[in-house]
């Protein structure tokens, strides 16, 4: 794969509050709405946006969410019809676009949006929120199993960006390894020795590189449970 300077067109650009959400205790900034005008993307993220447990969401490496239009269609062709996928946002992304996908974009890629600079840092890992988002109790496993889970930013130069705005590759010193490949690495063939110690050789995020060791010591996938399915509800 290479560069080019035609990018995709970012059709929405989307921030949240974090709010009360559906389990005790929990909060969740998950429903985001389209922003008009321009918007300050920093090293946190789109201005104003909010996540609601930053020990988990949020933070430099997941700075701004960005998810493919495209997939609404085949997650209506799975699930059926749904409010939530009349519009831009069900998933909780920052940023929404058709044309770019986890097979064509690229660990390490860096973007032009606007005057921002984005990298791609690591693919979203889902977690049960989305399970109560939908009403659909494994979501979040049907959205890990498919591997159509989006990806995050962080930003290496602040700017601002519109909705409208094209996303331009700048750079892509990893063709080799689309988010596609991580994810079938991370969830489907998890234990394949040779495909984890070759991702050693990637900037991995701290939380990738301490999993990938810890399959390799052990022998053994982390226990996904508590992320993807959850506190138990009230």
């Amino acid at each position: 794969m290479q560069a080019t300077n035609a990018g995709v067109e970012m059709s929405a650009l989307l921030r949240g509050r974090a709010v009360a959400y559906t389990r005790p205790g929990s909060r969740s900034g998950i429903d985001k709405r389209p922003l008009q005008g321009p918007v300050w993307i920093g090293p946190l993220g789109l201005d104003g946006d909010e996540q609601g447990d930053l020990r988990v969401h949020g933070g430099p490496d997941k700075a701004v969410h960005h998810y493919p239009r495209e997939h609404y269609r085949l997650w209506r062709d799975e699930i059926g019809a749904h409010a939530l996928l009349d519009a831009p946002g069900a998933f909780g992304e920052n940023l929404s676009s058709e044309g770019l996908s986890e097979a064509q974009v690229c660990l390490g890629d860096r973007y032009r949006l606007g005057s921002a600079l984005l990298e791609v840092s690591q693919a979203r890992q889902p977690c049960w929120k989305l399970n109560d988002r939908f009403g659909v109790a494994d979501m979040a496993r049907r959205m890990q199993a498919t591997g159509r889970t989006g990806w995050y930013y962080r930003v290496l130069e602040a700017g601002e960006a519109v909705a409208g705005d094209r996303l331009i590759l700048s750079a892509r010193p990893w063709p080799q390894w689309p988010l596609q490949r991580i994810a079938a690495m991370l969830f489907v063939r998890t234990l394949d020795r040779n495909e984890l110690a070759a991702a050693l050789a990637l900037p991995l995020v701290p939380s990738w590189r301490k999993l990938v060791e810890a399959r390799l010591a052990r022998g053994e996938v982390e226990d996904w449970s508590k992320r993807i399915d959850g506190p138990p509800a009230a």
